[in-house]
């Protein structure tokens, strides 16, 4: 018995997570789903996206699964997303992208896993609001030391990369890819630009490499990795990145592949593991019975695989490939034009799947 702390989340992510529950529970594996609720809901009733508690869940289970959590833009509380990332330094965001057979995408045999650096660049966190008297002292201080003016109606927000941060990161993609089989890494920067601190991630990223001498190494500059994989993904197997470039490209990475609806994701700590989707929350979908569960589902297989259920995992994936390519119980997102049958729910696509498992 496995204790698994359960975050169901925000707007359809409740619906999403009873789904995954079915098609894990259908494997066998037995898991005791500790609920753990945070987001939106839980802020307009506490005050607090990220209670306490839900960060002891997981600090005593060491692994969670979660779905997606609202963010406000501009304004109100920060990224309980991030916030649990700094908590449990859950340094690495692993997000695979491999095509289904099936999938509405132009592209076919994409297998790419981009390997995001998960507690420092732009994401950080360390902001200074406009005309706020710290951040007119920081102005002043960086127009002394350097000369350079920054506007006094700027906000300000500072991209700290570290020798350690970058170090365990492309460390951690480089053991990804010697214990997955998978033959090159390709760092991703703008070290043309910013000399200091994406000249430091590559600096550190071509040292790195050098301890692994069975693994092939390039580096490429992230404008050009976008054009790059728009026009031949097939050459790129695991990317890493600093914070910024890597939330960009694997949302992009998810797009060669049929969008967000097929992509799980892993944050990844020494001690701690947190397992979810990469889509939004879709409030507006909320209670519809009608999104597409696979990514957090995938996000269960990655989950069972971390817990060593390398047979369970393979069965779900097994299922979904299966499912995808027939397309007779998949979400409205995923029916092709000219199929003549109707889409079906969230629930039935769990319960396809289940039945699937079962059969094997």
């Amino acid at each position: 018995m496995y204790n698994v702390t359960l975050i169901p989340g925000d707007g359809i992510g409740p619906e999403i997570s009873e789904a995954m529950i079915k098609v894990v529970e259908a494997t066998g594996v037995k898991i005791d789903w500790q609920v753990q609720n945070a987001g939106e809901e839980v802020y307009l009733k506490e005050g607090n996206p990220l209670p306490d508690r839900v960060i002891d869940s997981i600090k005593k289970n060491k692994i969670a699964i979660k779905g997606p959590i609202t963010t406000p833009v501009g304004t109100g509380f920060r990224s309980v997303n991030v916030t649990l990332r700094q908590a449990l330094d859950l340094y690495a965001c692993v997000r695979p992208c491999k095509s289904f057979k099936g999938a509405n995408t132009k592209y076919e045999n994409v297998d790419l896993v981009i390997v995001r650096e998960n507690t420092e660049d732009l994401y950080a966190g360390i902001e200074f609001k406009k005309g706020e008297r710290e951040t007119l002292e920081l102005i002043d201080f960086i127009a002394s030391k350097s000369g350079k003016k920054i506007r006094e109606d700027s906000g300000i927000s500072i991209k700290p990369i570290s020798v350690f941060g970058t170090e365990r990161i492309v460390k951690f993609a480089f053991e990804y890819a010697r214990k997955n089989g998978r033959k090159k890494v390709t760092a991703v920067h703008k070290a043309n630009i910013m000399k200091f601190s994406d000249g430091l991630f590559l600096e550190v990223a071509r040292e790195v490499a050098t301890r692994y001498p069975d693994i092939e190494f390039e580096d490429k500059i992230v404008d050009n990795m976008c054009m790059q994989l728009v026009q031949k993904p097939e050459l790129y197997d695991v990317l890493v990145l600093p914070n910024l470039y890597g939330d960009i490209i694997s949302d992009l990475a998810a797009g060669l592949i049929g969008g967000l609806g097929l992509a799980p994701g892993a944050n990844i700590g020494d001690d701690y593991a947190v397992f979810e989707p990469t889509h939004g929350s879709a409030p507006k979908y909320k209670g519809l019975n009608k999104v597409n569960p696979f990514a957090i589902i995938l996000s269960a297989v990655m989950m069972l695989r971390h817990l060593g259920e390398a047979e369970a995992a393979d069965k779900i994936e097994k299922a979904v490939a299966h499912v995808i390519e027939e397309g007779k119980y998949v979400t409205y997102d995923l029916k092709s034009k000219d199929d003549p049958n109707p889409p079906v729910g969230t629930q039935e696509v769990a319960e396809a799947l289940a039945r699937i498992i079962k059969n094997y």
